[in-house]
């Protein structure tokens, strides 16, 4: 293992990894990406594959828009096929304020390009033939959102990354940073030392503990909560194209994946904070039930895989991502309450430009990690799962 790098990445998630090949994109290639157990382990092997520009808030629309942007070219960009597929995502609505609600949703997401649209129930009968529409006055629906094989976006960029010269060491924990004079000298590892001067914490729910050893001093409050999934036999390619989702029954969100055919999901039950993801029972026999309620006919499909996960969350569903200034050269991108898989490529681009230029256009003001101490809250964002 290397014992110098000028910059050492703790965290081989998507995150990392996306941060990682950026830098070396624009010249930064002296980097090392650590990850304690298998690069995707922690979040992003576990996610539902969703990506969406459907938020309530200038902020991550603009990011998420430019992600997508991202994503369309990513078999070109790195090189691989990630398996990318605009199939849409369809919120189901039930009420007269909730109705309120996406209108006012969809009418800032047109604002900044974003095609969504409400629709009514018999033209989301006719996207999801199988869906039960009883109770449905309207839903949300726009087709230029999607979903992606995160193992294979995962290995995308860590290829891609290493062409470039970066090097990524797998089961090599971090577990101490040296700092001196608010100076970041260097990360310990089970593996030995690597000297540095700069430290990105990209570990998501494990990012409070890299803050407390590099001793930073403001309050990023980010928990690690329990959520779980599940993956069906696969069905009838094109029966369940968008992700479908649906807060009156708990947040559940389910879709057919891209290849496999096999339908995901999961709802909104969680445990912690913790880091145990054991499957549970609970979650099991919760999900099955709301994913009947949208989609009838799957009663009849056999459940064959069950899982645990982490939202890294914070207190207002919105990462930490910066600069922390009282340290030289040590910077958050974590806390993305269930969000980072398809917010990574814009993430990564925005960080990359701060560190390299020292500015980016993207907003990355709205994920200042100083807002907890100041009580700055943004809006909450939104979440399913």
């Amino acid at each position: 293992m290397r014992s110098e790098a000028k910059t050492v990445i703790i965290g081989g998630g998507i995150i990392g990894l996306s941060i990682a090949y950026n830098l070396a994109k624009l010249g930064e290639s002296d980097v090392v990406v650590l990850e304690k157990s298998y690069l995707g382990n922690g979040s992003t092997f576990r996610c539902g594959t969703g990506i969406r520009q459907q938020f309530g808030d200038e902020a991550n629309i603009r990011m998420m828009k430019r992600s997508v942007e991202l994503w369309k070219g990513m078999k070109d960009e790195l090189g691989c096929d990630v398996e990318f597929k605009q199939s849409g995502y369809l919120f189901l609505l039930y009420d007269e304020e909730e109705l309120r609600s996406f209108k006012a949703n969809v009418k800032l997401q047109n604002r900044f390009g974003v095609p969504s649209r409400i629709i009514s129930p018999d033209e989301a009968k006719m996207i999801v033939p199988p869906l039960n529409t009883e109770g449905v006055i309207a839903a949300a629906w726009n087709h230029t959102d999607g979903k992606a094989n995160p193992f294979r976006a995962v290995f995308a960029y860590a290829n891609a990354a290493k062409r470039l010269g970066v090097e990524i060491y797998e089961y090599t924990e971090a577990r101490d940073i040296k700092v001196e004079d608010g100076r970041i000298k260097a990360v310990l590892t089970n593996r030995g030392e690597i000297r540095t001067g700069r430290v990105i914490n990209a570990a998501n729910a494990w990012a409070p503990i890299i803050n407390r050893m590099a001793g930073v001093p403001v309050r990023i409050p980010i928990e690690p909560y329990k959520h779980q999934g599940i993956k069906t036999e696969p069905i009838k390619p094109g029966q369940i194209e968008p992700m479908v989702i649906s807060f009156k029954h708990g947040g559940v969100y389910l879709t057919q994946e891209a290849n496999q055919g096999g339908v995901i999901g999961g709802y909104e039950l969680k445990y912690g904070p913790t880091y145990d993801i054991s499957p549970t029972y609970e979650f099991l026999r919760g999900v099955s039930y709301r994913f009947t309620q949208l989609i009838p006919a799957l009663k009849y499909v056999n459940v064959i895989r069950i899982w645990g996960g982490y939202y890294a969350e914070t207190p207002d569903g919105n990462a930490a991502i910066g600069r922390i200034e009282e340290l030289d050269e040590f910077y958050i991108a974590a806390g993305f309450s269930g969000h980072g898989f398809m917010l990574a490529p814009a993430v990564g681009e925005a960080l990359a430009e701060l560190i390299v230029d020292g500015k980016t256009e993207k907003p990355l003001w709205f994920y200042d990690p100083y807002r907890f101490e100041r009580g700055e809250l943004r809006e909450q964002a939104i979440q399913m799962g």
